[in-house]
């Protein structure tokens, strides 16, 4: 059964190690990695992108598309923009990174789904054992709750935000979470793109 989400794209950041590069509109396989994060996101009840808009027409016209405070103020500030937003009313809300070229709809629906019972968020955990804060679901009030008790959100780290929730850890099987922080990881992902393409199809985020 599938579980209702919405979902926050952090489409920001001054991607200093790739040379302040525009990150979310670099590509990977022909697709820009927003566009990978997006179609992922087809199954969410509203999905909204914090950072510039892109050039030339939206990918979706679907999208709900804001910006933190200052611009530059940092994922969490991202993440208030986000949630400021009166479209974000699922009892879930998937918070993603918008550079992550291997993230699928089947992941996000397995981590939304993990959000129950008494857990209050649930977060991928990378290969190196690290919980992966911007590949996962949260309850959308104790989310807004954390948010409202942090106080000012400019500058804060993402993990003083989440730290407090009864979190839920899922091992990432099928290297979801991957990002491309980097031009060495940009350049592993392209390398890495045809050969899951062809084990996966087209349609793999869809």
């Amino acid at each position: 059964m599938r579980t209702p989400y919405d979902a926050i794209v952090l489409a920001g950041g001054a991607a200093r190690r790739l040379d302040g590069a525009d990150k979310p509109q670099l590509t990977v396989g022909g697709r820009t990695l927003l566009d990978r994060v997006l179609a992922a996101c087809a199954g969410a009840g509203h999905t909204v992108v914090v950072g510039p808009r892109p050039a030339g027409p939206p990918p979706r016209p679907d999208l709900h598309w804001t910006r933190e405070s200052p611009p530059g103020g940092g994922p969490v500030a991202a993440v208030a923009a986000g949630l400021a937003l009166p479209q974000v009313r699922a009892e879930r809300v998937l918070l993603l990174a918008a550079d992550l070229p291997f993230l699928d709809a089947r992941t996000l629906q397995r981590l939304a789904s993990a959000v129950t019972g008494e857990a209050q968020a649930a977060v991928l955990v990378d290969a190196d054992g690290r919980d992966q804060p911007l590949t996962a679901a949260y309850r959308t009030a104790d989310l807004r709750a954390a948010l409202a008790a942090l106080g000012d959100p400019v500058g804060a780290p993402l993990r003083r935000l989440t730290a407090g929730l009864r979190t839920v850890r899922l091992a990432d099987r099928d290297g979801a979470s991957y990002d491309c922080d980097t031009w060495a990881e940009l350049a592993e992902a392209r390398r890495r793109e045809p050969e899951r393409a062809a084990r996966t199809g087209p349609d793999a985020a869809l």
